[in-house]
């Protein structure tokens, strides 16, 4: 009996989280990003805010546009405030909530450098409803043209809208 309910379950479970991830499904994101992950030394406090829009091409398949602002305060020097833009794609793996997501992003800090940096993600949708799903997530943001100084490792939770 056992075994029956756990099965109906997950069966039960896994039908309703698919309706998410269906084609042409909208997706609306917001997020606090930073979460002081980062491995610099001079670094204290990192915190931003992130906006993300998708759509899902296909089944599972989800390709974005993004927006975001961080606040660093550094430790010897001057605060640095990032904004980003930049576009992806995430697959979701639907048995089980977790989503893998790589995308290009420009980022212009206020010191004056620019980056450009390819930023894969690893992520967990927890569906508060049908619409709406908590999503905690670790990123990589790859600098691609100035590596020590423009990459980061962070941690960020948001809330996602799906129509």
């Amino acid at each position: 009996m056992k075994k029956t309910f756990i099965t109906l379950l997950m069966a039960v479970i896994s039908m309703s989280a698919h309706a998410q991830f269906e084609k042409f499904t909208s997706y609306l994101n917001t997020s606090l990003t930073g979460l002081n992950l980062s491995y610099s030394k001079d670094q204290k406090v990192t915190l931003g805010l992130q906006f993300t829009g998708g759509y899902f091409v296909e089944d599972d398949w989800m390709i974005y546009g993004r927006l975001g602002y961080n606040h660093q305060y550094v430790k010897h020097g001057h605060n640095i405030d990032n904004v980003q833009v930049g576009t992806g794609f995430r697959y979701y793996i639907q048995q089980n909530g977790l989503y893998l997501g790589c995308g290009l992003q420009y980022e212009h800090r206020s010191v004056n450098d620019n980056y450009v940096q390819l930023t894969p993600e690893v992520g967990y949708c927890f569906y508060l409803n049908r619409h709406v799903s908590v999503e905690p997530a670790l990123y990589y943001d790859l600098c691609m043209n100035k590596f020590s100084e423009g990459s980061t490792v962070g941690l960020k939770v948001g809330f996602g809208f799906y129509f």
